[in-house]
């Protein structure tokens, strides 16, 4: 009784260590681990040229932006300075 009890507890535990090193094999966490550290870092070290990328398009932005008021203006009845007034093509 005592001996089938202990085989059948070594042969889960067996099992168990077959399904983790199947497991382990499988997903590779430690590889995972180590990609994703990789990643953090190349991201931390492009950071300042992501930013100055991103001040570029709001800036190239801005100044579209701006162009586009300064047309509407020039070609509008300068409606947008009565008041209440909207002036519609913005």
């Amino acid at each position: 009784m005592f001996q089938e009890t202990l085989d059948l507890y070594i042969k889960r535990i067996l099992e168990f260590l077959v399904y983790t090193k199947n497991y382990l094999i499988r997903m590779n966490p430690i590889q995972m681990m180590i990609n994703s550290m990789v990643e953090g870092i190349k991201d931390f070290l492009t950071v300042k040229k992501k930013l100055r990328m991103a001040q570029y398009r709001l800036n190239y932005h801005k100044h579209q932006l701006n162009k586009m008021e300064q047309l509407i203006a020039e070609n509008s009845q300068h409606n947008f300075l009565k008041g209440s007034n909207l002036d519609q093509k913005r």
